[in-house]
């Protein structure tokens, strides 16, 4: 695996009763961080717990000066509670003040353009000036959940042009005379177009729209991807703004801790909930079995999708951040915070914070 651990002298790096940890002493990273969230349950846990989780970490981002909070439409998934992403939104977005809210995305192939506007303009006009609407062409789920949710997998194919619809419909221009979105008319919600793949680059450039990659799990691509979508970027793209740019994002996962060996620790249990949820969706895996299964191609094939991790003390997660906004020119980076346990969440959210708490 090539994904970076990050480490200091343990000597220097520890926290002692006479220098306890800081919050956030060093200079934050240079670009607006956002988050990720995908509400995950825990096992044995009631759903309701993973969004009441949730909102606690939402409220602590909200305070600590994060850009966007963003949630992922998945479905069939049992470990997460993200599938009704509009009704999750409404609710942060009800609990918090300055943070943009949104989906991470919405995969527009399972729904109908002007069903998606209807909804977003409503969150739009409960929260003017909150609301983000990143869009994917992936189901976010297997194929009999597919045909659960009546598609047949030809969807896809009307991916850019279901953008086109949506973007009509939000903007009061819409494409099918006499059919409007009430709401969600001249609501403007911005749009944001999602992808593991050089497909999306392609087409987030040639719309002129704000891409961004989904390296947190599909990381060969990313720096192909950037690259792409700079150099094609049209700013006169049909749903380009005015003065529009390129806005490139690039998701990451990260786990910061006060020392080397919580961070290591840490880590390790995050691979063993990916490991968890992979190859255990049919039989929940005991400890012995994970240990077991690390060693199997199949494990270390799942395990490499998680390269774009980075892992270790604040300033060495902020270092590799920062290299990573370099590498790849990032614009924005998406954080998903793999940290187990809420305290060490919620710690993560605090040692990389933008902002100190107030």
């Amino acid at each position: 695996m090539t994904s970076l651990f990050i480490t200091r002298n343990p000597q220097t790096s520890s926290p002692s009763k006479a220098n306890p940890p800081q919050e956030n002493p060093t200079m934050p990273v240079s670009v607006p961080l956002s988050l990720l969230d995908l509400a995950r349950v825990q096992p044995n846990e009631p759903a309701a717990e993973g969004l009441a989780r949730s909102v606690r970490l939402a409220r602590t981002a909200d305070q600590l000066g994060y850009h966007r909070l963003w949630f992922a439409e998945h479905h069939n998934m049992r470990a997460v509670a993200s599938a009704a992403t509009a009704l999750i939104i409404q609710h942060v977005a009800a609990q918090t003040t300055n943070l943009r809210v949104g989906a991470g995305g919405v995969m527009l192939p399972n729904h109908s353009p002007l069903v998606i506007a209807e909804q977003y303009g409503t969150l739009e006009t409960l929260f003017p000036g909150r609301i983000d609407l990143g869009l994917g062409r992936a189901p976010g789920t297997d194929m009999d959940t597919m045909r659960a949710l009546r598609r047949d997998g030809r969807e896809s194919d009307r991916f850019p042009s279901d953008v086109v619809e949506l973007h009509g419909f939000l903007s009061g221009h819409t494409h099918i005379p006499g059919v409007h979105a009430y709401p969600g008319r001249g609501t403007n919600v911005p749009l944001f177009i999602l992808g593991s793949s050089l497909f999306g680059a392609q087409l987030a450039a040639q719309l002129g729209l704000p891409y961004a990659f989904a390296s947190h799990f599909a990381p060969q691509a990313l720096n192909q991807a950037a690259r792409i979508y700079r150099e094609t970027f049209e700013s006169s793209g049909p749903l380009a703004g005015p003065d529009a740019k390129p806005h490139f994002m690039a998701a990451v996962n990260v786990i910061a801790a006060d020392d080397v060996e919580t961070a290591r620790e840490q880590r390790r249990q995050a691979e063993d909930e990916w490991l968890q949820g992979i190859l255990g969706r049919q039989h929940t895996l005991s400890q012995e079995e994970l240990a077991a299964v690390r060693h199997m191609p199949q494990a270390r094939q799942v395990l490499t999708m998680l390269d774009r991790t980075i892992a270790g003390t604040q300033a060495d997660v902020i270092s590799g951040l920062e290299a990573l906004v370099e590498e790849v020119q990032a614009d924005e980076l998406i954080l998903v915070n793999l940290a187990v346990g809420e305290e060490h969440k919620h710690r993560t959210l605090e040692l990389l914070a933008p902002k100190a708490a107030s």
